[in-house]
């Protein structure tokens, strides 16, 4: 009974510290505090929106992400005979930001990138598990579905305009599932982790042009090193699912398990959960 008090008298402590206003906002970094208390605003606002608001947005960001898919796609079919097949790969990371730009800026629902901002208001006791993890499904649902159309879209009109042929979208889903189920497991953690931060430096930032410098540079990253993202990574083994004999269901079941699973953990635990105790622990329960 008195650990209860004790707890509860702490969490109003974080509450008041995260009430507190700075007058000087506009003309100085944003404390870690504010960006907290932004971020928590901010998942709360998504938090009070119908299911069908929720699931809408979930599925224009699926579809949305896809011209990620089609510049990638589009790039490496011009790139293959140029330069060899790795160094095709490292080139698609100039591309693969602009579907993240359109997403993130358009403020359509991301999973990856909504993962720690929606687990802060869990940790700050505004919101249940159950509450989470029905919202994540609703999103993930949403964002897969939207990357099954436009990938069925993008296959359709790629040959039709000459811009790339069945073998990229193959070689592309390949190399997406190519690596150790662990590996992708692990390389899930971490593009998850960006994803999170990203959200988080996106708050942290006053102006557009840093926003976009910020997307692209942590989307841009995972390309390049190839880290697994399971949104994007949804529509390009997808495709090659649907267009490949050599991409089977078990496959395409794999990899989005794993991704998802490893996303999340990486946006809730490297980002939201340590971001929120590193503020939290200045309130310790006497």
């Amino acid at each position: 009974m008195e650990e209860n008090q004790q707890e509860e008298e702490r969490q109003k402590n974080i509450d008041s510290e995260l009430k507190k206003t700075n007058s000087e906002e506009k003309n100085t970094k944003k404390s870690h505090g504010q960006i907290l208390k932004e971020q928590i605003s901010e998942g709360q606002e998504i938090y009070k929106r119908s299911s069908k608001s929720i699931f809408l947005s979930s599925f224009t960001a699926g579809l949305e992400i896809g011209f990620s898919y089609l510049l990638l796609c589009t790039l490496f079919y011009f790139l293959t005979g140029i330069f060899t097949e790795e160094v095709n790969f490292k080139m698609l990371a100039l591309v693969y930001p602009f579907g993240f730009l359109m997403v993130i800026l358009g403020q359509s629902i991301l999973f990856t990138e909504q993962t720690s901002l929606l687990s802060l208001p869990v940790l700050n006791k505004k919101q249940s598990v159950w509450k989470l993890l029905k919202l994540w499904t609703i999103v993930i649902i949403g964002n897969l579905i939207g990357g099954y159309l436009i990938a069925l879209v993008l296959l359709w009109i790629g040959p039709k305009l000459h811009i790339f042929d069945m073998k990229t979208v193959e070689k592309i889903a390949m190399h997406v599932t190519e690596a150790a189920s662990f590996s992708i497991f692990v390389s899930a953690i971490l593009a998850g982790w960006l994803m999170g931060l990203l959200s988080w430096l996106i708050t942290s930032s006053k102006d557009t042009v840093s926003r976009i410098l910020i997307i692209f540079g942590i989307t841009a990253t995972m390309s390049f090193t190839g880290l697994h993202h399971s949104i994007i990574g949804n529509v390009e083994v997808f495709a090659g699912l649907v267009s490949s004999e050599k991409i089977q269901l078990l496959d395409y079941a794999k990899f989005q398990s794993l991704a998802l699973l490893g996303n999340a953990l990486g946006g809730a635990v490297f980002v939201a959960l340590l971001k929120y105790r590193a503020f939290s622990v200045n309130f310790p329960v006497d």
